[in-house]
């Protein structure tokens, strides 16, 4: 998908459910975000609390719940190198087509919070080379994150964004980006490939994805898009029924029915396999009930 001449749009998700829609919607490939998912497991704001198996387990769900390549945030590789390496080989274990880690010192936080430290650019290349090294199959992507702008400005990340790419990553990304003006620049000296990640909150850098592509990124992510729309829409249900005292009328305009939630999960796939497993000794039983009624008699 990175080698097509056309952008590779990838929403946010954190759940089997959100994945599942996302792949229904027709997108080509999903991102887990490490803040959503930290925000929907345990309920904590992305500032490094969540742990790898915790992320493992529910990216292990999420990757075998859809068909399109998922790609998973593992922060800063929970750890030093040898964390990476363990790392990039449990993801790529649990169905994962690729590994996002960042330059942020352990443990990282959310990149559009304050006190953001990062480490030696050189550390950094260490687990970019151990990542790569520890992958199995060499479609297994690796990003590289640098989060070296908000600390040491735009031209220190886009040296730590070349330098990275020269270890070996697939894909960089420069977070914490705060204008068009600075998107424009980093399309144009950055190496591609490139990632960018739409998540503020006024919208200045929410341009189109075809503006996006032609400023030179290939890869477009929405982070948190899609769990911030989705909690927006339970706050929404929960003051109609806290007002209105009842749920009467939100179907179909503002939740789906029973049905499309049955079928979003495939049901009848499960009741057919049910059935096919059940018939056989079902019938069996029958036969042999209707043997011992015949030799009653």
């Amino acid at each position: 998908m990175l080698q097509r001449d056309a952008p590779l749009v990838s929403p946010g998700v954190y759940d089997c459910i959100s994945a599942k829609i996302v792949q229904r919607a027709g997108f080509d490939c999903a991102f887990i975000s490490g803040s959503s998912v930290t925000a929907s497991i345990l309920g904590f704001p992305d500032v490094g609390l969540e742990s790898m198996p915790e992320v493992l387990t529910q990216a292990r769900n999420i990757a075998r719940a859809v068909d399109i390549p998922v790609i998973v945030d593992a922060g800063a590789g929970y750890g030093n190198a040898v964390n990476v390496t363990r790392a990039v080989d449990e993801f790529e274990r649990a169905g994962l087509a690729g590994i996002f880690i960042e330059d942020q010192t352990f443990p990282p936080r959310c990149g559009h919070f304050d006190g953001i430290q990062v480490i030696p650019a050189d550390e950094m290349i260490v687990k970019i080379r151990a990542a790569c090294r520890s992958r199995r199959d060499e479609d297994f992507i690796v990003i590289a994150r640098t989060d070296a702008r908000t600390v040491h400005g735009l031209d220190e990340a886009i040296a730590r964004a070349a330098s990275y790419r020269n270890a070996g990553a697939d894909v960089v990304f420069i977070e914490g980006l705060a204008s068009v003006d600075e998107l424009r620049r980093v399309g144009q000296e950055a190496p591609k490939p490139l990632q960018a990640n739409i998540a503020d909150d006024d919208g200045r850098l929410a341009l189109p994805v075809a503006q996006l592509f032609e400023m030179g990124f290939k890869l477009i992510s929405y982070s948190g898009t899609l769990q911030r729309g989705a909690i927006r829409a339970m706050q929404d249900v929960l003051e109609v029924l806290r007002t209105q005292g009842s749920t009467r009328g939100l179907v179909p305009d503002r939740v789906v029915s029973l049905a499309a939630r049955s079928e979003l999960l495939e049901l009848s796939k499960y009741l057919a396999l049910e059935s096919d497993l059940f018939s056989p000794l079902l019938a069996a039983e029958q036969r042999l009930e209707a043997g011992h009624r015949g030799s009653r008699t």
